[in-house]
C-alpha cells in the first residue's frame, strides 16, 4: 500500500500508483480489473485482490466507498456530458470524489483537454461498443495486419493526446500483444486475449451473474444460479404467507400481543355498556 493524497485532499493509501503500474508493464507483470456497479460489488474485488477497479462516474461515491484502496479508473458517460465544460465539471467531481483515472472514448481534444489539466486519462480502441454502428457492428477487430495497424494509430493519437491508459476491446490476441509492446501506454485488455497488461473483465461474467457473456468470457462462479434459487425461494415464502393468512393459520399465538389478565373481559364489560353516538 502506498499513501497518497486524492485529487480531493483526503490522505488515504493506494493499492497502486500509476508508477507502480508502469512498472509492472516494464517488468511484464500482468494486473487484472473487474468494474463494480455498487458498493457491495466493490468491496468485494478488493476483497479478493483484483489490481483496479473500473466504474460509472455516477456511482463513484458508492464504489470508491465499497473498496477504499483500490485503483480505479472512472468511465464517464458521454450522453450526458455535452460540452468540454460539462466534462471538465465531471472530471473535477468525480475526481475529487476519489477516481484515480478518467476514461472517456470522447475526441482527442477531450482527452487532451483532461490530460493538460493533470489527469490520468485512459482511452478505447478496437470495439467501442457505443461507436459500433459506425464501425460494423459488433465484431472482432484486428484480425488482418491491416487493421491492426490502423488500431496502433488510434493508440498512438491518444498517446499524442496526453492519455495514460487505454483499454483495447475485442482485438485478435497476436494484435494485442505487438500493439501493447509498441505502445507505452497501459494496456487494459477485455476480449484481447493474454497480451494486454491489465486484463479486464466484467464482474458479472466473472462470477456467472450474466445470461448472455460474450464470446471472450469465462464464468468463475454461478452467480446466476444461486439468484435463482433465491428468487424461487422468495415466490415460495410470499405464497406460504398467502395461503397461511386465508386459511387462518397465520398470524397466531406465537405471533401475537395478548392482553394482560383478566383485562380482556373488562375490555367486553366495558364495551357492552357504551351506547351509540347518535341515537
Amino acid at each position: 500500500m502506498k499513501k497518497v493524497y486524492t485529487y480531493g485532499g483526503l490522505q488515504t493509501q493506494r493499492n497502486l500508483t500509476l508508477p507502480d503500474i508502469r512498472a509492472n508493464k516494464a517488468a511484464g507483470i500482468k494486473m487484472t480489473q473487474a468494474n463494480a456497479t455498487n458498493g457491495e460489488e466493490a468491496a468485494a474485488v478488493e476483497a479478493a485482490g483484483i489490481d483496479m477497479l473500473s466504474m460509472s462516474s455516477l456511482v463513484i461515491e458508492e464504489v470508491r466507498a465499497g473498496a477504499p484502496n483500490t485503483y480505479i479508473s472512472a468511465a464517464m458517460g458521454a450522453p450526458h456530458l455535452v460540452s468540454q465544460d460539462d466534462v471538465m465539471r465531471e472530471a473535477m467531481r468525480v475526481a475529487t470524489a476519489g477516481a484515480d483515472q478518467l476514461y472517456t472514448i470522447r475526441s482527442m481534444r477531450i482527452v487532451e483537454m483532461l490530460a493538460n489539466e493533470g489527469f490520468a486519462v485512459q482511452g478505447h480502441v478496437g470495439l467501442v461498443p457505443r461507436k459500433s454502428v459506425t464501425t460494423g457492428g459488433l465484431r472482432a477487430h484486428g484480425k488482418t495486419a491491416e487493421e491492426a495497424m490502423s488500431i496502433l494509430q488510434d493508440i498512438r493519437r491518444l498517446e499524442d493526446a496526453g492519455a495514460v491508459a487505454v483499454e483495447v476491446e475485442c482485438v485478435s490476441t497476436e494484435a494485442m500483444a505487438e500493439i501493447s509492446k509498441n505502445t507505452p501506454l497501459i494496456t487494459h485488455a477485455i476480449g484481447a486475449g493474454g497480451g494486454g497488461d491489465v486484463i479486464f473483465m466484467f464482474c458479472a461474467d466473472i462470477c456467472g451473474d450474466n445470461p448472455n457473456p460474450p464470446r471472450h468470457a469465462r464464468a468463475f462462479g454461478d452467480l446466476l444460479a444461486k439468484r435463482r434459487e433465491l428468487s424461487a425461494e422468495r415466490e415460495q415464502a410470499l405464497s406460504r404467507y398467502n395461503a397461511a393468512v386465508k386459511d387462518g393459520s397465520f398470524p397466531d399465538d406465537p405471533t401475537s400481543i395478548s392482553m394482560l389478565p383478566g383485562e380482556h373481559e373488562k375490555l367486553q364489560e366495558a364495551l357492552s355498556k357504551l351506547r351509540p353516538v347518535h341515537e
